[in-house]
C-alpha cells in the first residue's frame, strides 16, 4: 500500500503563508489522484484541494483562490501551498491518494490512502 506522511505544519499569523508536503513511501504513480483535506475541532472533514493524474487541479470552499495543490511524481510528493491564511484555516491537514480515480475529487470517500495529518494553527 501507499503510505503518506505530511509535514510542514505549525503556527502562523493571519495573512501569512505556509507550504505543506506529503511524502509517499514509494513511487507516487503519476495517474493517482491526490487530495488535501482538513478537519477542525468539532467539524467534519473538509476537502481542500485535489489534483488528478493529468495535473488538473481544484481548490474548493474557502480555500479557493488561496490554496494551490501541486505534485512532483519524481519525488513522490504532493504539496499544498497556503496563502493569506485565516484563523478559520486552523485544522489538522491530511493528504490522501487514490489509484482508482481519473479525475479530481474533494470527497473523502473517493480516496484509498491517508496520511496521519499535520496541525496548522493560524492566529489572529
Amino acid at each position: 500500500q501507499v503510505q503518506l506522511v505530511e509535514s510542514g505544519g505549525g503556527s502562523v499569523q493571519a495573512g501569512g503563508s505556509m507550504r505543506l508536503s506529503c511524502l509517499a513511501s514509494g513511487s507516487l504513480v503519476s495517474s493517482y489522484t491526490l487530495g488535501w483535506f482538513r478537519q477542525a475541532p468539532g467539524q467534519e472533514r473538509e476537502g481542500v484541494a485535489s489534483i488528478d493524474g493529468d495535473s488538473n487541479a481544484y481548490s474548493g470552499g474557502s480555500a479557493k483562490g488561496r490554496f494551490t495543490i501541486s505534485r512532483d511524481n519524481a519525488k513522490s510528493t504532493t504539496y499544498l501551498q497556503m496563502n493569506r491564511l485565516e484563523p478559520e484555516d486552523t485544522a489538522i491537514y491530511y493528504c490522501a491518494a487514490t489509484e482508482s480515480g481519473n479525475w479530481w475529487s474533494l470527497k473523502s470517500s473517493y480516496y484509498d490512502y491517508w496520511g496521519q495529518g499535520t496541525q496548522v494553527t493560524v492566529s489572529s
